[in-house]
C-alpha cells in the first residue's frame, strides 16, 4: 500500500485548507486512516483519525470543532479539512494508514504506512 499526501500550503490565520491523502496498491484491505503533524522541534502528534468499518472518527482535543476527516472509499482517499487555523497549526502533516486497528490510533509507533507528508503554513 503507497499513500500520497497532498494540498498543503500557506494559509492566513482564520482560514481553511484540505489537504487529501490517496492510498493505492492494496487499499480495500486499509482498516484505518489518520492524520499526524509534526512542527519543527517538535515530536510528531496525533491529529485525527478515521475508521472504515464503523465509520468512526477521532481528534486530538487541539483540534476538535476545527478540522474534519473523512473518508471517499470509492476513491480510496481520506480528506483532512481544516478550518480556523492558528499560527500554532502550522507543520508538516503525515496521513498513515493500518490494515488492522488499534486502540492506540493516536500513537504514530502503531501505524507502519506513511505519505511523504505536505506542508501547512499558517500565517499573516
Amino acid at each position: 500500500v503507497q499513500l500520497q499526501a497532498s494540498g498543503g500550503g500557506l494559509v492566513q490565520p482564520g482560514g481553511s485548507v484540505r489537504l487529501s491523502c490517496a492510498a493505492s496498491g492494496g487499499s480495500s484491505s486499509i482498516d484505518s486512516m489518520a492524520w499526524f503533524r509534526q512542527a519543527p522541534g517538535k515530536e510528531r502528534e496525533f491529529v485525527a483519525a478515521h475508521r472504515k468499518p464503523t465509520r468512526a472518527t477521532y481528534y486530538a482535543d487541539s483540534v476538535k470543532g476545527r478540522f474534519t476527516i473523512s473518508r471517499d472509499n470509492s476513491k480510496a482517499i481520506v480528506y483532512l479539512q481544516m478550518n480556523s487555523l492558528k499560527p500554532e497549526d502550522t507543520a508538516v502533516y503525515y496521513c498513515a494508514a493500518r490494515l488492522i486497528w488499534s486502540v492506540q490510533y493516536y500513537n504514530p509507533g502503531q501505524y507502519s504506512l506513511w505519505g511523504q507528508g505536505t506542508l501547512v503554513t499558517v500565517s499573516s
